[in-house]
């Protein structure tokens, strides 16, 4: 006796934890399962279509096969033309449910960092890897959504969801004005409660993450102008201290200054001398000097990312403040670029992922802690995150993204796509805290 009920233990502990699951939850879970290889196929399609950012026509051909899946779940879908703004579109789609539960805006992107040019180009499966540009970012996000939605249609649940879904088709490099770039994304917002975006599902020492902030991503663009003259005159009332020392006052003074958590600014490019040139895309130029000439001007580019808006502007105000302590005879100014905004870990973020370890307690899997900021860039929902609660990583997991040999792990598909519908059922039936 004793033996038995040691074996109906095991038994019992083996078994994944479905006990809170409803039978039409069960049913989300069966058919999710049934998606798996239809959304590696999916994945197969999509990242065999070239979709770098600039590829216009690549982007657009990626989305209308978004909106070929879109459509028989009752999606409303349009493409919509960004001409304005250099970019090929975006496709926005809705599905209107019974108005009863949280609205959701589900939030991917189309493109990639792979242009035509990449010798980068095609899909490839070995066993559970497979190897593609785009392959984990984010082209898993796009099969994955469409296999949850698949599933709660097939179990039912999707008739009643009020989702829209915004794919943009410049993510990696996004269009400007980005009041242009990203309008319909921010007024799909302004109809949601919640916003999920399906980029790739975080890990930390082989354990699933949640994530519940992303840092902003800006740059910044310094320029030094000075008297010149001949070296022997340097420091003097008369001739000043040139570019070059004034360059090395601010960048230190950027180092020693600035640091606090969750902040950093990088210095990626620097010219100076006699004369200092961007070329016209600003990641080259050309400088000239010689060793007894007193530099006259010099330009340097970099980044500053941060966790909250507010952290944004203190730093931008301090960083300001020391470009205007000028050295004799030297002139610098510094501006910043319209980029990617913060997305700041709020309760109402923790509440959605407190939400999602329920299911995860639910489908047996362990719970997803929150990830450090520091381990994850940019990224589309940051423009939307300060008028809705939101959540990153339905995508799979993978390795190497933006590199060539970026892979994903085709075995998180199973998981992801039964957490995503369950979640979405789930949201569809609750109403705003």
């Amino acid at each position: 006796m004793r033996t038995l009920f040691a074996a109906l233990v095991a038994t019992l502990l083996a078994c994944p934890a479905h006990a809170a699951l409803s039978a039409q939850e069960k049913r989300i879970v069966t058919a999710a399962a049934a998606e798996n290889e239809r959304a590696i196929g999916l994945l197969e399609k999509l990242v065999n279509l070239n979709s770098g950012t600039m590829n216009l026509e690549g982007v657009e051909k990626v989305g209308r096969i978004m909106i070929a899946e879109l459509e028989p779940l009752g999606f409303t879908v349009r493409w919509v033309p960004m001409a304005q703004v250099g970019r090929a579109g975006h496709v926005v789609a809705e599905h209107k449910g019974s108005g009863r539960g949280r609205r959701m805006l589900l939030i991917g992107h189309l493109d990639t960092v792979f242009e035509k040019s990449s010798p980068f180009q095609k899909f490839e499966r070995r066993g559970d890897t497979a190897e593609g540009p785009g392959v984990n970012d984010m082209k898993d996000g796009l099969a994955i959504m469409v296999a949850a939605l698949r599933a709660m249609k097939s179990a039912g649940t999707l008739r009643d969801a009020d989702i829209r879904i915004v794919l943009t088709g410049d993510e990696e490099d996004a269009g400007y004005p980005i009041s242009v770039s990203r309008a319909d994304m921010l007024a799909a917002a302004d109809e949601s409660d919640v916003a999920l975006e399906f980029e790739a599902l975080a890990t930390d020492d082989g354990k699933d993450m949640g994530t519940i902030s992303r840092r902003s991503a800006m740059t910044w663009n310094l320029s030094v102008s000075a008297k010149s003259g001949h070296s022997s005159g340097v420091f003097s009332d008369e001739a000043g201290f040139g570019a070059g020392y004034e360059v090395a006052r601010i960048l230190d003074a950027f180092r020693t200054q600035l640091r606090e958590p969750n902040a950093t600014y990088n210095v990626g490019l620097i010219l100076g001398g006699a004369s200092a040139d961007l070329n016209s895309d600003a990641t080259s130029g050309s400088a000239e000097g010689k060793t007894n000439i007193i530099g006259a001007t010099a330009v340097v580019r970099g980044d500053l990312r941060t966790l909250s808006n507010e952290q944004t502007d203190r730093i931008q105000k301090r960083m300001r403040e020391i470009v205007a302590k000028h050295l004799p005879g030297t002139k610098s100014e510094i501006s910043f670029e319209e980029s990617y905004p913060a997305m700041a870990p709020t309760e109402g973020n923790r509440a959605l992922l407190k939400q999602l370890n329920a299911i995860n307690a639910d489908l047996g899997l362990e719970p997803m802690g929150e990830l450090d900021p520091m381990k994850r860039g940019a990224g589309d929902i940051a423009f939307v995150a300060e008028k809705v609660d939101g959540l990153v990583g339905f995508g799979a997991v993978g390795e190497g993204s933006h590199a060539p040999g970026e892979t994903v792990d085709l075995s998180s598909f199973d998981r992801q796509i039964k957490r995503t519908a369950l979640l979405m059922t789930r949201l569809s039936r609750s109403k705003k805290p």
